[in-house]
């Protein structure tokens, strides 16, 4: 592969269909109120593509569903070779479309496309495969007590997680907090940032692909503070 080859880069970039939806309870859709924001290469200074703004409600439908599904245990109950298993085919096709998310991460963050081809979609794929390899070599623990006595320490998903990124690397960060969180059995509402949400939109749909119950993982594109609020309503949902 020739990272200077820029007519390849260039065919593969005309012909690439960017997906713009958010990805609640299993499936891409547009926001609740069809808001829209622009998201713009910075090294060229132009629009990429319009993505679907998140709101509260959004917020609410995603964390819903992501609570139903750890409750009825789909994920959060299930053995822990399905759900390494799942999070290893997460990261063949990754693999598989390791150029595509490699030009996204480059079209929507501006960073050369050897630096995303040779580092972030590798780091994120090597990132995925650690914790799904740890799922089945972590175990519990007896702690010391009286003889009447037995303790055992276990470890449980906790529920519903927040997993908040910055704009930098976009996917690697991303699976740095997907990685332990769903191997552990949580459910994940992921937020990344406004400036580079292309990625996280992405591997949404290949995680459904690779098995993820729905509900389990939802991407929310839009803004953390001012009219957006989004990370504030992740983080105080009651749903």
């Amino acid at each position: 592969m020739d990272f200077h080859d820029l007519q390849y880069w260039q065919q593969r970039a005309r012909a690439l269909e960017i997906e713009n939806r958010l990805f609640i309870n299993g499936r891409y859709q547009q926001a609740a109120d069809g808001a829209q924001f622009a998201v713009e290469d910075p090294a060229g200074q132009r629009e990429l593509v319009r993505v679907a703004q998140g709101d509260e409600h959004d917020v609410n439908q995603a964390v819903s569903a992501a609570r139903e599904v750890f409750e009825r245990g789909d994920w959060s109950q299930s053995p822990p070779a399905k759900r390494k298993a799942t999070l290893m085919k997460l990261a063949d096709l990754m693999e598989q479309h390791h150029e595509e998310l490699a030009l996204l991460e480059t079209l929507d963050t501006g960073k050369p496309i050897r630096h995303s081809l040779r580092d972030d979609i590798p780091g994120a794929i090597r990132s995925l495969r650690w914790y799904a390899e740890a799922i089945d070599k972590v175990y519990g623990e007896i702690a010391p007590t009286a003889q009447d006595v037995l303790a055992l320490i276990e470890r449980e998903p906790v529920g519903v997680v927040a997993a908040i990124v910055p704009w930098n690397f976009p996917l690697l960060l991303a699976c740095w907090k997907l990685g332990p969180a769903l191997a552990a059995g949580n459910s994940v509402i992921l937020k990344p940032s406004e400036k580079s949400p292309l990625t996280a939109l992405r591997i949404a749909g290949l995680a459904k692909e690779a098995g993820l119950p729905d509900g389990v993982l939802s991407v929310i594109a839009g803004f953390g503070q001012g009219a957006g609020r989004l990370s504030r309503a992740i983080l105080t949902s009651t749903y």
